[in-house]
C-alpha cells in the first residue's frame, strides 16, 4: 500500500487544521477547542472533528454533550453548538457519554474516513481535527485521507514528552502534512490567589522550561507558536465556551489563532512556490 495515497479533498472546506501530540494529557484537546473558539469569534465558519474515537472529549469542551449527532444512512450531521461550530464526535452517537468504544483498528480507521467523507459539514473557513495520541491506525487513516493544509503541535516543556512528540513531527512528515509549529503548554501556572506566574518544569538545564520560552519548540525544531500557561478555571472548567471563557484565557486562544493564521499563510506561500518551479 502507497504510505501517501491520493487525499481527497472537501472543496466546500477552505483550511483543515490538524492538533497533534503524540502524548497524551498534555492539553492537546484544549488547544483544538481554544483555537477553535478563537476563530469562530472571528466570524469565521469552523467545524470540529473529534478523531480521538476512543477518547473524545470535544463534545464535553465545546457545550454540546447533551446532544446527539443523526445520519440519514448515508451522511452524517454534525451538532452546532452556541457558537455556531459545527461538532462531530463518536461521543455523540452513544447513547451514555461514558459509553466506551470497544473496536479494532481497522473499523477505528473507517470511523475517521466516514467522518471526513461522509458528514455533511457545509461550507466551512476552518475545520479543526483533534487527533488521538499516539501513531496509531487512526492516525495513519487520518493522514492520509484528510488533506490538511496544517498540523499544530502540543507538548509540555518535559525531555521524555519532546521525544514522544517528534514521533509525531516525523510521522506527519512522512505523510505529507506540513507541521506549523509548536504550542507549549502549561509551561508555567497561574497563581489563583496572587496571579503569580512560577514555572512549573524544570529539565536540568537541557533546553526545556528551564531554557525559557520555546525552549521545547527549539529542540523539536519547530518554530513556537503560543506558551500558555496552566490555569485553574480553564483546566477545571466543564467546557470551554468562549463567552464564559475568562479573559485570559480568551486572550491565550486568540495569541494561537493568530500564529497558526500567520505560520498557514506561510505555508501557503511555500507550496505555492513549489508548485510554480
Amino acid at each position: 500500500m502507497e504510505l501517501v495515497p491520493e487525499k481527497k479533498p472537501n472543496l466546500r472546506i477552505k483550511r483543515v487544521i490538524g492538533v497533534m501530540s503524540g502524548k497524551g494529557g498534555v492539553g492537546k484537546s484544549t488547544v483544538a477547542v481554544l483555537l477553535a473558539q478563537a476563530l469562530a469569534a472571528r466570524g469565521e465558519k469552523v467545524g470540529v472533528l473529534d478523531a480521538d474515537i476512543t477518547g473524545p472529549s470535544l463534545p464535553r469542551l465545546l457545550g454540546v454533550d447533551s446532544f446527539r449527532a443523526e445520519s440519514d444512512g448515508q451522511r452524517l450531521f454534525p451538532i452546532v453548538n452556541e457558537e455556531g461550530i459545527k461538532v462531530l464526535s463518536i461521543n455523540l452517537f452513544n447513547e451514555e457519554e461514558d459509553q466506551p468504544v470497544i473496536w479494532r483498528g481497522p473499523l477505528l480507521g473507517k470511523a475517521i474516513a466516514q467522518f471526513w467523507a461522509d458528514t455533511e459539514w457545509g461550507d466551512l473557513d476552518y475545520l479543526v481535527v483533534d487527533f488521538p495520541p499516539g501513531t496509531s491506525d487512526v492516525v495513519l487513516t487520518a493522514l492520509q485521507t484528510i488533506p490538511f493544509s496544517g498540523i499544530v503541535m502540543v507538548g509540555t516543556p518535559q525531555n521524555y514528552v519532546s521525544m514522544i512528540v517528534r514521533k509525531s513531527v516525523r510521522m506527519a512528515s512522512m505523510l505529507k502534512a506540513p507541521v506549523l509549529g509548536f504550542v507549549e503548554n502549561m509551561a508555567t501556572m497561574v497563581c489563583p490567589s496572587c496571579g503569580e506566574e512560577v514555572r512549573l518544569f524544570d529539565d536540568g538545564g537541557s533546553g526545556g522550561a528551564s531554557g525559557g520560552a520555546g525552549g521545547e519548540a527549539s529542540r523539536l525544531g519547530l518554530p513556537l507558536l503560543a506558551e500558555l500557561p496552566w490555569r485553574k478555571e480553564v483546566a477545571q472548567a466543564r467546557s470551554l465556551r468562549w463567552t464564559v471563557l475568562p479573559e485570559a484565557a480568551r486572550k491565550d486562544a486568540d495569541r494561537i489563532a493568530d500564529a497558526v493564521g500567520l505560520a498557514l499563510s506561510d505555508a501557503e506561500k511555500t507550496a505555492s512556490r513549489a508548485t510554480a518551479l
